[in-house]
């Protein structure tokens, strides 16, 4: 059954997305000649006035095929999306990574009203398992601004950033605010039974009330830190600490789905932790979109402002084959990628 669900979240991530660049064309005036859910061969389609609308075989795609997409038409047709003006192109390549945004933002919010309120980064009771006491260590009343330089906002940011650094062994060093004043903490692992640990203390946190205003702030928060988790993956690949093995692709989001539905106590909380994976996902598809690489939403945007660059230099238009030759190229290397990244989803499923 989580397996279905989540295949069925995945398709409609792709849906948003795709859903984002259709809404932006038909508003613009481009014509779209097919919009398709999931890809391969057609299961069920519908001819409308202008548009066939199809729903295919494999879940893991989509697209919104618009007139004139890729190169201008021998007859200059004003409705092609090549005859648009820039701003306008630009506006309907972003639209599908908006609409994933703001997908995510509208879960976030539905999952969080009926919450009895949001632990805060404000300690206010510290149980300690070390005989060390004193202003050099954390206390009632610190508010926890940053652990290792990443801002903290609420509760899940402290146990997101303090696990992360305790896993990879760095020394972990709070900026906390104290009447007014900011300190730095640092906490080093010492040595017990033979191993380095970290020492560290039972922290309760100050619950923020809820409230209309403290929900839509929360979903805001979380939305952005599901931003913010991309950019530490992609530090973390950089600094060594993670490797490209873990990148995850369909096949291993779709299991990792299966197994948060597995792993909750009751069929209720599977369903809002699917949810919640699904907004966190649906996020991760919208920033490597809108990342500038050729063949993806982010390389043909900055493809229009380098066009735009290079018509006013030499002042007569770009010959859009280039760009073609270019996305085509990289389309063929993301292939690539894809597929090792399946591979190795496989690989990591059957065990081996």
């Amino acid at each position: 059954m989580y397996i279905a669900l989540a295949i069925l979240a995945f398709g409609i991530i792709i849906a948003i997305h795709e859903l984002g660049h259709f809404v932006a064309a038909k508003s613009m005036g481009v014509k779209v000649n097919e919009f398709a859910i999931g890809m391969g061969p057609k299961i069920l389609w519908k001819q409308g006035k202008e548009t066939l609308y199809s729903l295919r075989l494999l879940p893991f795609g989509g697209f919104c095929s618009m007139e004139g997409e890729h190169e201008e038409s021998e007859e200059p047709n004003p409705r092609a999306f090549m005859s648009q003006k820039r701003w306008k192109r630009v506006v309907i390549l972003a639209a599908g990574s908006i609409f994933n945004i703001v997908a995510a933002f509208i879960i976030v919010i539905a999952l969080t009203f009926g919450a009895d309120g949001f632990a805060s980064t404000t300690i206010s009771d510290v149980t300690d398992m070390f005989p060390e006491l004193g202003p050099s260590e954390l206390m009632a009343g610190d508010r926890i601004v940053a652990i290792n330089g990443e801002r903290t906002f609420y509760h899940d940011d402290f146990t997101m950033f303090f696990n992360l650094h305790l896993t990879v062994g760095n020394p972990i060093i709070f900026t906390l605010e104290r009447d007014g004043v900011y300190l730095e903490y640092e906490r080093r692992p010492v040595i017990i039974d033979g191993e380095e640990q970290f020492r560290y203390r039972n922290l309760r946190f100050e619950i923020i009330e809820p409230s209309l205003f403290n929900n839509l702030q929360f979903a805001a928060y979380r939305t952005f830190n599901f931003i913010r988790m991309i950019r530490v993956s992609i530090m973390m690949m950089v600094s060594g600490d993670a490797s490209v093995r873990d990148i995850g692709g369909p096949v291993g989001i779709v299991n990792a789905m299966h197994e948060v539905g597995q792993q909750s106590p009751t069929f209720a909380i599977a369903l809002a932790s699917i949810v919640h994976f699904t907004a966190f996902i649906g996020v991760n598809v919208a920033v490597f979109n809108l990342l500038p690489i050729p063949a993806m939403d982010g390389g043909r945007i900055l493809f229009t402002f380098i066009t735009w660059v290079i018509e006013k230099i030499t002042r007569r238009p770009l010959d859009p084959k280039y760009e073609n030759y270019i996305n085509t190229g990289a389309m063929v290397v993301l292939l690539g990628l894809m597929v090792l990244v399946t591979y190795n989803d496989i690989v990591r499923l059957v065990g081996w």
